[in-house]
């Protein structure tokens, strides 16, 4: 009877903790050296209306806003642009009108400040006004 040698198998042992710390280094690498870019301009198309503006404008209050930010209520231009005198010059509008929630139409300047804008629309709603318009024109034709 022939003997057949048998051979002796080792394990083959791969060490991989160099190959898994060269990829950790590689991967602190790139996160440190990777820019994070933030968008910080909006590409805004404002819309445009083509409803059909009101009929009449009685018992109605309009405040304007300036370019500025400054105010004017049914016309008459405000002595500064705090809010506390736009407050009592929406007031004393309502109580000419005789009514407790008269519409409010704002018109205001393309460029005007937001936050004039948002202020009237606080105020208004601060003094309980539910009925508010914000008036805009007719789209150019093209």
């Amino acid at each position: 009877m022939a003997r057949v040698r048998q051979k002796r198998r080792e394990d083959i042992h791969l060490n991989l903790t160099a190959l898994i710390d060269v990829l950790f280094l590689l991967l602190m690498f790139f996160m440190a050296t990777t820019t994070f870019t933030k968008n910080t301009r909006l590409s805004i198309t404002l819309p445009e209306a083509q409803g059909q503006p009101p009929l009449t404008e009685n018992e109605a209050i309009t405040v304007s806003i300036s370019a500025q930010g400054g105010y004017a209520v049914n016309g008459q231009p405000l002595a500064n642009m705090q809010a506390s005198t736009l407050k009592k010059a929406f007031q004393a509008a309502a109580l000419a009108m005789g009514t407790r929630d008269p519409r409010v139409i704002m018109t205001a300047d393309g460029a005007a400040p937001h936050q004039s804008v948002v202020t009237v629309l606080d105020i208004a709603g601060q003094l309980g006004f539910a009925n508010i318009t914000i008036a805009t024109r007719q789209p150019s034709a093209p």
